[in-house]
């Protein structure tokens, strides 16, 4: 059932294991999309029934993921290879390298309006109201040139850091991005409690209204814990081939989704105080930090420093999630087809610009081109998202949860346990059964099938 692993490169240190982890998860969606959620669906209730969530789906896929890693010693292809009893649960494999492609491709459009904007707030943004940022984004955005660079230049840095290495490139970098990272969050955070309105900011956030919470803010939740783990991708898996036997992986899980929240709860507590002591919609939606935050930093004393430091944790948090997307089809590239680990990551990268192009074209003079009736960008969204992600992630559950023997995987969720080794079994339960059938409910949401 299983082969004896190669010799590969290691994670060389514990805080190397955790800053990577947590890069891979911290992304767009905890500063972006986690504030434009909660502010849609009433703010404190639904960030608790999103860390329910985030327990009870999200840590048990993650350990599944570890496990299959780490046992497996390779890349998410050849894992379900090694120790699938049948031939035909690679198919997983391919759903995870295919998704990573496809969202690198969209994600690094949405990363380089990032640095467009990291270079507006220093330029300066030439408006002050919501109405000027939408039509000053509206025509950046449908440009053809600037987007579509800017998209390059972010896969370039990817590409700097992803040739280096496991040990100098990944885990280097991320030692030194993700305390960064949570410096720039703190920071911001003092900043915003001496807003003039920033107790109001806080009760939206924390002061949960349960009369709020609907059938829609329970899925929404639940697909926001789902989302903003990367699960389903197999990320994890890769990153857990570099694991030594003596990393805890229930204690890694269990802070990986503690700081990955606590990422998402300080971007609110960030975004919230400004949005109502500058008299903006906290139901603002997508638009919410390309729109809505610009004209709020423009009236702020030091706005331009602040808009930039927001721009550049976006960036930051942007940076550490494509990393490991795109050290999925890598591993796989030198693992499988042999190749040195700088020509697999030119190959990746130069797959994602010219399918990142496309899509930051789809904004502008691509944007008469309807797959299905979506743009290109759209289109990557939705398969990824909607089909990819959810399909990929009940399938690694239940392969952990009822194809693996349950000794193996008590086994390796028990190694360096400590006083967490109780959790196994109520872990292996949720990988069963809770997982699978949250995770479906997300899927047939959305494509469609369950409608709210």
């Amino acid at each position: 059932m299983t082969q004896p692993q190669e010799h590969r490169a290691q994670f060389a240190t514990r805080l190397g294991v955790v800053a990577v982890t947590v890069g891979s998860a911290v992304g767009l969606g905890n500063i972006w999309r986690f504030p434009y959620e909660a502010g849609a669906n009433g703010g404190a209730a639904f960030m608790l029934l999103n860390l329910f969530f985030v327990f009870v789906i999200g840590v048990p896929v993650m350990c599944a993921e570890f496990v299959i890693g780490r046992h497996s010693g390779t890349n998410v292809r050849s894992a379900f290879r090694r120790m699938a009893p049948v031939q035909a649960w690679g198919i997983v494999g391919y759903i995870g390298i295919a998704a990573s492609i496809l969202i690198l491709s969209f994600y690094s459009v949405v990363a380089g309006w990032t640095m467009e904007y990291i270079y507006r707030s220093i330029a300066g943004f030439g408006g002050s109201t919501a109405t000027a940022m939408h039509n000053s984004f509206d025509a950046f955005a449908s440009g053809n040139v600037r987007p579509t660079l800017w998209t390059i230049a972010f896969l370039l840095c990817n590409y700097a850091i992803l040739a280096r290495g496991v040990e100098k490139g990944i885990e280097k970098v991320s030692n030194i991005l993700m305390p960064l990272l949570f410096v720039i969050l703190i920071a911001f955070c003092i900043h915003s409690l001496f807003m003039p309105k920033a107790r109001e900011g806080l009760t939206f956030l924390f002061h949960p209204d349960f009369s709020k919470i609907s059938a829609r803010t329970v899925l929404s939740a639940m697909g926001q814990a789902f989302f903003s783990l990367s699960l389903g991708l197999g990320g994890l898996i890769t990153y857990a081939g570099y694991f030594s036997k003596k990393t805890p992986l229930v204690k890694t899980s269990l802070l990986t989704a503690s700081l990955d929240s606590l990422v998402a709860i300080l971007a609110g507590v960030i975004i919230f105080p400004a949005v109502f002591t500058y008299g903006q919609e906290p139901a603002a939606g997508p638009k919410l930090v390309f729109e809505v935050l610009p004209a709020i930093f423009s009236e702020m004393s030091g706005g331009v420093v602040w808009s930039t430091l927001f721009f550049l944790l976006l960036f930051l948090a942007s940076l550490t999630s494509t990393i490991s997307m795109s050290e999925i089809s890598i591993a796989w590239f030198c693992d499988d087809l042999h190749m040195t680990r700088r020509r697999a990551t030119r190959l990746n990268i130069g797959i994602a610009m010219a399918l990142g192009s496309l899509c930051a074209l789809s904004f502008g003079c691509l944007g008469g081109f309807k797959i299905f009736g979506m743009t290109i960008f759209d289109f990557f969204d939705y398969v990824s998202s909607n089909v990819l992600l959810p399909v990929g992630g009940m399938l690694i559950s239940i392969f952990a949860g009822w194809v693996l023997k349950k000794s193996l995987v008590r086994r390796e969720l028990e190694i360096s346990a400590g006083h967490t080794r109780r959790l196994a079994g109520a872990l292996i339960f949720c990988m069963q059964y809770v997982a699978p059938v949250c995770i479906l409910v997300v899927f047939l949401a959305g494509i469609g099938i369950i409608k709210l």
